[in-house]
């Protein structure tokens, strides 16, 4: 990550968020590594399972067409943009907002939560760098009234819960973020 301690402080600082649990994110989710150092691309979680209801329930033509793609075998940079852009030619608006991205791993479809009007307009953003990237993710949790009460909680079950839903507890997700908070609140 190319951020300093500063600079994440006053992203935090804009959503009153403490460093601590601004960073606890951003290491559980990313380890911080926001682009891959070997492409430089943006890290991202192509959602399969989420692109197929997408296009079942939009465009139910188009899932057919997703059913000869390998989806089970999304792992690594490589295979996660491959899948990416296998679906992103049957239907660009759904791989967008299937898929997360940069050091928080925000999900495409909250662009609004993160201040944006579109996926586009918030996929160029987190592009352009880390900073972007924990900007957006920081509007995205001041806009999430839930998520946002656990958080200046520090009830880290519901801030995991809220933030990735009920199988957080499958990879303890609650006491990783709790303990990468107190490793960050030194």
């Amino acid at each position: 990550m190319n951020l300093t301690k500063e600079e994440v402080t006053e992203i935090g600082d804009s959503i009153k968020v403490e460093y601590a649990s601004l960073m606890a994110f951003i290491m559980v989710e990313s380890g911080g590594i926001g682009f891959d150092p070997v492409t430089g691309k943006i890290i991202i979680q192509f959602e399969p399972a989420h692109f197929n209801q997408y296009v079942k329930t939009r465009k139910p033509g188009d899932a057919a067409k997703w059913e000869i793609i390998d989806h089970n075998k999304v792992e690594g940079q490589k295979a996660e943009w491959i899948a990416f852009n296998a679906a992103f030619l049957i239907n660009p608006q759904a791989a967008l907002e299937c898929t997360s991205i940069g050091l928080m791993q925000v999900m495409g479809w909250n662009y609004a939560l993160c201040g944006f009007k579109t996926v586009n307009e918030m996929w160029d953003a987190f592009k352009t760098g880390s900073s972007a990237q924990i900007k957006g993710a920081a509007m995205f949790i001041k806009n999430s009234p839930k998520l946002y009460m656990a958080l200046q909680n520090k009830d880290w079950p519901k801030v995991a819960y809220y933030y990735n839903g009920s199988n957080y507890v499958i990879n303890k997700y609650d006491i990783r973020l709790e303990k990468a908070y107190h490793n960050y609140a030194v």
